[in-house]
């Protein structure tokens, strides 16, 4: 099992930039893919994208490609959210999750894939 913590978020201005961290405990972490994602209205969560357990592989949705991406670090358990140029209407909780990891560089896309999620974290943007 994997337990997951997530923190960083805040208050930003459109067009600025915040780096959420989720921060593991369990044993052998670099074995789980890890996914982001985030409350959607209407829905219970959107995916944002997802890193493979080497961290070889990423993949985001659409409209995040070229701002966010998914930094990790195997040795300190973390894994990262690095959000640039964010826009009001991602003002939301977001949510890191993780899986354990068949090496077959597959990410879901649906939170349905993820078996362990963290708390959420609030990011506002706002002027």
């Amino acid at each position: 099992q994997v337990q997951l913590v997530e923190s960083g978020g805040g208050l930003v201005q459109p067009g600025g930039s915040l780096r959420l961290s989720c921060a593991a405990s369990g044993r052998q972490f670099s074995t789980y893919d890890v996914g982001w994602f985030r409350r959607s209205p209407g829905k219970d969560r959107d995916f944002v994208g997802a890193i493979t357990w080497a961290g070889s592989r990423t993949v985001y949705r659409e409209s995040v490609k070229g701002r966010f991406t998914i930094p990790r670090d195997n040795a300190k358990n973390m894994v990262y959210l690095q959000m640039n140029s964010l826009r009001p209407e991602e003002t939301t909780v977001y949510y890191c999750a993780a899986k354990s990891t068949d090496y077959s560089g597959r990410l879901p896309q649906d939170y349905e894939g993820y078996d362990y999620w963290g708390q959420g974290t609030q990011v506002t943007v706002s002027s």
